[in-house]
């Protein structure tokens, strides 16, 4: 993926709306996800938030389901692992392996779908707020709830060094590739010590170089943080509180609905 997070953050045109607004929405959706008893709800606010991000935040939806497969392999994983050797109840299909008898309950499959959901709809969530507000501008929320500066001027730091050291890497493992650094297995694990070791010592002269900078800009030790404001629409308020409202209902209707 060439393109990252950001990148479609800053073209969306949920980007220009409310950031609270935004927070409020994934908290709320985290809550009801990681609080319910039941798969339903889970799997309704995954397919609630996955609407909301290819529908109003405009991210093609190929790209969104190349990244929610990212994590699938181990989610799927997680799943099978739970269904064959936790709950209890009736078994619904097993085998014998090495005398020993292997499994998958209704118990067992009640919870694997609960996990499978929870992670769903956190993954689905998370996802929206990734692909909507930039990073920059959750900097700036972070700053307004009065946490302390140092955390957040590390944390913003510790992002802005990911792309150093991906715009180095990328242009090391380019240079490599031209000139056949990976035309076979051997070549390629010596050109990725190489790299990793170029990669360091880029890395510690580029960020050099970015504090030099920060200075000749009067940097004193503190980051200034701007935060746009942008009132909250009644459109906006009118379909989140239906979309809570929702919710809710069906958290009361299906908290104690299992598939068996």
């Amino acid at each position: 993926m060439t393109n990252i997070l950001d990148d479609y953050a800053l073209v969306s045109p949920l980007r220009y709306r409310n950031n609270w607004l935004k927070l409020a929405i994934i908290t709320f959706g985290l809550l009801m996800g990681v609080s319910s008893q039941s798969f339903i709800l889970p799997f309704t606010v995954a397919l609630c938030m996955s609407f909301a991000t290819v529908y109003f935040a405009k991210i093609p939806a190929g790209f969104y389901l190349k990244l929610l497969s990212a994590p699938a392999v181990f989610v799927i994983l997680s799943v099978i692992i739970i269904a064959f050797f936790f709950g209890s109840g009736t078994e619904l299909f097993g085998f014998d392996i090495f005398n020993y008898r292997l499994g998958v309950n209704t118990g067992g499959l009640d919870m694997a779908l609960l996990v499978f959901s929870r992670t769903l709809s956190g993954m689905s969530c998370l996802f929206f707020l990734a692909l909507t507000t930039p990073m920059v501008e959750l900097f700036s929320v972070l700053k307004a709830t009065k946490l302390p500066d140092s955390l957040i001027e590390l944390s913003m730091m510790m992002y802005r060094y990911i792309f150093v050291f991906l715009e180095v890497a990328w242009g090391i493992r380019y240079a490599q590739s031209v000139r056949l650094g990976y035309k076979d297995w051997r070549t390629g694990l010596n050109s990725l010590a190489m790299l990793a070791t170029t990669l360091f010592i880029r890395s510690w002269e580029q960020g050099e170089k970015i504090f030099i900078s920060m200075s000749a800009r009067c940097y004193d030790g503190r980051i200034l943080f701007f935060e746009e404001k942008r009132p909250v629409r009644a459109t906006e308020l009118m379909l989140t509180g239906i979309y809570f409202s929702a919710i809710l209902v069906l958290w009361y209707l299906t908290d104690d609905i299992s598939i068996f």
